[in-house]
Parts: structure tokens; C-alpha cells; sequence
């Protein structure tokens, strides 16, 4: 792979991006690795993070539904291929909005607005990470094979509804929740009310976290055109991601009591739920740094939920 125009090599900063937060990372690799580490969001792993999170929420309510351990094999499984889709994911977003990105003044110093890579290169590593994804994919069951493909077409759309509709985290939530149904199809080959409703609780998760992120640039987005839930709330965010985070937390219940789980599942259901209400009474829309700060808290938020499930599945198959 070739720099385009623009590299700047040993002088470019790891700290050149106003998001990055993992400057390990770009610390560790050669200067001119750092823009594809950028490409791929792997200074910023919270996109990952919130993008494996329904996977292991699947995972562990499956443990649930079939009496077992949460799979440590799927949970691994779907930990590689969340970093290489993630990264896949971002690579193709950019490369369709290299354009806007530049109009926009937290994104403008990514690697393709600012040329530090050039859209051919970039192309090629979209490829190389896709491929590392297909690995993980074709590692489970003909069903869940089937499952993950399906998720591409809206992956692939993903990007341009910023440019048609108000709602492109509703498109976003389609994707990014996905792996609700994922860990149930890996285990079962099939899917139930439970992956269903786990999936419905993800996208409502989604959309009200990806609406906070949206604040950051609610102004720039105004003057270029790009819409988003954080425009169309305005100044009712709060009212408006309240909707949402409630929705997460009756379908997240829903799907508990349908996989047979008991107390510590729903306890961990609340602690989501009481997370998810913290955040709620510090939103500030003309705050992005605020903004920022609560979108990443959603790891804790997941990670909390998807404590309650598996010490579930470990109770239940003790039990047994």
C-alpha cells in the first residue's frame, strides 16, 4: 500500500485527531501504518466495543436458553471479527464521505480528506480487513453463514442515508445491533422471540447512543446538509433519546424473560437501565465534549448487561 499526496511520514502526530483515544496504538506502529490504524478505527475502540457488545449479549442469552456457559469460542470468535468489520465498516464510510468529512472540523483531519492515504490504498485495505471478517463468518454454522451475509446490503447503504433521511441511526442500529441474532444462530442454527427481541433492544440502544454522538457536529451538519436524529430533536435530544433507551431496556427485559432467565439477568437488565439513565440526565446538546463522553460510557452500559446474562448461564448450567 501507497500514501497519497499529502503524507506527511515521521512529522504526522498521533494526536492529530480530535477523537483518538488510544494513542498506544498509533504510538506503536510505524508512522506511515498510522493513518490505515486511523482508517480503521483502532484509536477509537469504542466502535468496536459497541459493535460486539449485542454479539456477547447473544451469546451469553443463548447460554441462558440452552442451560450452558456462555461460548468462549463464539465470544472470541466474534471479538476478532468485530475489529476487522468495525474496521472495514469505517474504511468504506470514509472513503464515500472523504468529501464531506472535509467540510466537517472534527473529521477533516482523517486520512483520506486530509490525503494522508489515498482512496486506492484504502480500497485495498477495506478488502484485506473484509477478508479477515469472512474468516470469522464462514467459522460458524450454514445458518448464521446465511445470517451475517445479510447484514452487507445494509451495511452498504448505511452511508448515504445521512444525505436522504433524518433517521440514518435507525439504518445504523439495523447494522451495528446485528450481532443480536448473531451468537443465538451460532449456537442454535436457528433464531426465536428471544435473539428477535435482544435485536430490537440493540437498535434502540443504538439509535439513542449514535444520537448523542450526532450532537458533536449538529452544527457543522446543519451548514453542509447532513441530516441526523440529533438535528431533528433539536433542543428535545433529551425526550428524544429517552424514547429510545426505554425501548432498550423493555426489549432487552422481553428477551430475558423469553430465554427462561431468571434474577441475575434481569438484575443485570437494570443495571443497563440505571446506566442508561445516568446519561440521560447529563445530556447538554451544546456540549460535544459532553456529548463524546457519554457515547463512550455505552461500553459500561453493555458491559453491564452482558455481565447480568452470562452470570445467568453460568447459574443455570450449575444448576443443572
Amino acid at each position: 500500500m501507497t500514501l497519497g499526496a499529502g503524507d506527511t511520514g515521521n512529522a504526522f502526530s498521533p494526536d492529530a485527531l480530535p477523537d483518538s483515544t488510544d494513542g498506544f496504538v498509533l504510538r506503536a506502529v510505524p508512522a506511515s501504518w498510522r493513518p490505515f490504524v486511523q482508517l480503521a478505527r483502532l484509536d477509537r475502540p469504542i466502535g468496536w466495543q459497541l459493535l460486539l457488545l449485542p454479539c456477547w449479549w447473544s451469546v451469553a442469552l443463548a447460554g441462558i436458553g440452552a442451560g450452558q456457559n456462555p461460548n468462549v469460542g463464539h465470544l472470541a470468535l466474534f471479538l476478532i471479527g468485530a475489529v476487522a468489520m468495525r474496521g472495514a465498516g469505517s474504511t468504506y464510510n470514509d472513503i464515500l464521505d472523504r468529501h464531506i468529512d472535509a467540510g466537517v472540523e472534527r473529521t477533516r483531519g482523517r486520512p483520506l480528506p486530509s490525503g494522508r492515504v489515498g482512496v486506492g490504498a484504502a480500497k485495498v485495505f477495506l478488502v484485506a480487513q473484509a477478508l479477515v471478517g469472512a474468516a470469522v463468518l464462514f467459522s460458524f454454522n450454514f445458518f448464521t453463514i446465511c445470517l451475517g451475509l445479510g447484514s452487507l446490503a445494509i451495511v452498504a447503504i448505511y452511508p448515504f442515508m445521512k444525505r436522504i433521511t433524518s433517521w440514518p441511526q435507525l439504518v445504523l442500529g439495523f447494522a451495528f445491533a446485528y450481532g443480536g441474532l448473531m451468537g443465538w444462530a451460532a449456537a442454535f442454527g436457528s433464531l426465536g422471540a428471544a435473539p428477535v427481541l435482544l435485536y430490537a433492544c440493540a437498535i434502540c440502544w443504538t439509535i439513542g447512543y449514535d444520537t448523542i454522538y450526532a450532537m458533536q457536529d449538529a452544527r457543522d451538519d446543519a451548514i453542509i446538509g447532513v441530516r441526523s436524529t440529533a438535528r431533528l430533536f433539536g433542543g428535545r435530544a433529551r425526550e428524544g433519546v429517552g424514547v429510545f433507551y426505554l425501548g432498550a431496556v423493555l426489549f432487552g427485559s422481553a428477551s430475558v424473560v423469553f430465554a427462561g432467565g431468571g434474577v441475575l439477568a434481569h438484575l443485570g437488565v437494570c443495571a443497563f437501565a440505571l446506566h442508561l439513565y445516568r446519561q440521560l440526565r447529563s445530556i447538554a446538546t451544546d456540549d460535544p465534549a459532553l456529548a463524546l463522553r457519554l457515547f463512550r460510557s455505552n461500553r459500561d452500559a453493555g458491559l453491564l448487561l452482558f455481565g447480568g446474562l452470562s452470570l445467568e448461564a453460568i447459574l443455570i448450567h450449575a444448576a443443572i
